[in-house]
């Protein structure tokens, strides 16, 4: 397949900018003045518009995935961030260094994503009840267990303790398994955000591709029960469940 032309690509870094302009103001000016079912709806927009500028077609799975769910998923790229919102909007969590990131923490912490500081048993437990909080509203609340980023072959290993806070809850948890491909099926590593790679170099190899599909397909959900569940258990099931569907 021939790589985009390099008009389409100029129009697509051109595009980019001003979207991410307009992602900015909206952030800094209306969106927390809007009630939060139509906040989460402006981002899933948002989501969406950013994927198509960018040549990213998402085909998702389509069965009910309950309210108030622990969505996890294997993390390939810093598109899976917008490839969920798309498809099933949920506030994220992400570690603590991101938060001093240059314009990106300002945007994260002004848009649901809960900081985690690693390392720190007293920090874990007020993040645990802040995503506790969330999903008993019924929010999805989205993490990436392995902690690290792939090339998208495969899947590392989970950090259980990333569950504990759905088994506190009770909530259910719903493994996501991410993928990039090309048009013609053939894997593509182009979104890959691993190893020495940069933002830069990931945006230039996104943006080079003609089209990249994001395929998200959702694994049957794990039920949770705070008096019986065993978090590393859910976390190697949850992997499992994963790794089967990155190469179906």
């Amino acid at each position: 397949m021939k790589p985009a032309s390099f008009p389409l690509r100029l129009s697509r870094y051109l595009r980019l900018v001003a979207h991410v302009l307009y992602g900015l103001a909206l952030t800094a000016t209306s969106l927390h003045f809007l009630p939060p079912a139509r906040q989460i709806r402006l981002k899933q927009r948002w989501s969406a518009r950013l994927l198509k500028i960018l040549g990213v077609r998402l085909v998702a799975d389509e069965p009910f995935v309950g309210p108030g769910s622990l969505l996890v998923a294997n993390h390939v790229s810093w598109l899976d961030v917008f490839v969920i919102n798309t498809a099933f909007p949920a506030a994220f969590v992400s570690k603590a260094e991101v938060r001093d990131w240059p314009l990106v923490g300002w945007l994260a912490a002004r848009n649901e994503t809960v900081f985690l500081r690693r390392g720190s048993r007293g920090h874990a437990r007020i993040v645990n009840a802040e995503i506790g909080a969330l999903l008993e509203r019924g929010r999805h609340v989205a993490v990436f267990p392995e902690g690290t980023t792939t090339d998208g072959s495969h899947v590392q290993g989970f950090h259980a303790a990333l569950l504990q806070p759905a088994i506190a809850a009770g909530s259910p948890i719903q493994p996501l398994a991410i993928s990039y491909r090309l048009p013609d099926g053939r894997y593509t590593r182009a979104a890959a955000y691993d190893g020495d790679v940069s933002l830069l170099e990931s945006m230039q190899s996104i943006i080079a591709e003609a089209e990249i599909i994001a395929r998200v397909r959702v694994a049957p959900p794990l039920q949770t029960c705070a008096q019986t569940s065993d978090r590393k258990t859910l976390a190697r099931e949850a992997r499992e469940a994963i790794a089967a569907r990155i190469i179906d």
